[in-house]
């Protein structure tokens, strides 16, 4: 099924850990509609980079979400929220810079875990009332974005 143009359901919902841990992954409707408008969201992000975009977090239910260690109030348990990559463009903290100045409209822009070469990703999230917040997370913690 997909999602939008670019954009298929079982690559915003595949999980190695959901499979090796026997959970099912699969999103109920309401949920469905929130991954619809992330993925017209990431479309944007496409068009922008001008390359294919490598998802490799997209929804995850509460049982996945909490098996990876991540908080209950993660946007990827509501659709809203991916992780992923752009290798035709550049690393992770050259995808966050362009998304960030092109006025792409976005709730959060988040680069995770890319202080080293080779490591990293992008997390987006979509809402119909966006924050704008841009962040970094590493080993050092959260904090604000500045370029």
């Amino acid at each position: 099924m997909h999602l939008s143009t670019h954009f298929t359901l079982s690559e915003m919902i595949v999980s190695q850990t959901a499979d090796r841990h026997g959970i099912d992954n699969t999103p109920p409707p309401e949920v469905i509609e929130a991954l619809k408008y992330t993925c017209q969201g990431l479309e944007g992000v496409r068009i922008l980079l001008g390359v294919p975009i490598i998802v490799s977090s997209g929804y995850r239910c509460l049982e996945l979400n909490r098996r990876i260690g991540s908080k209950d109030t993660s946007q990827h348990v509501k659709g809203e929220a991916v992780d992923f990559t752009a290798p035709g463009f550049g690393g992770p903290t050259t995808v966050m810079t362009r998304i960030l100045e092109s006025g792409l409209d976005y709730d959060q822009c988040i680069l995770e875990y890319a202080s080293k070469p080779g490591r990293g990703w992008c997390h987006m999230s979509f809402t119909r009332k966006p924050r704008h917040q841009a962040l970094v997370i590493d080993d050092s913690g959260t904090r604000p974005w500045m370029a």
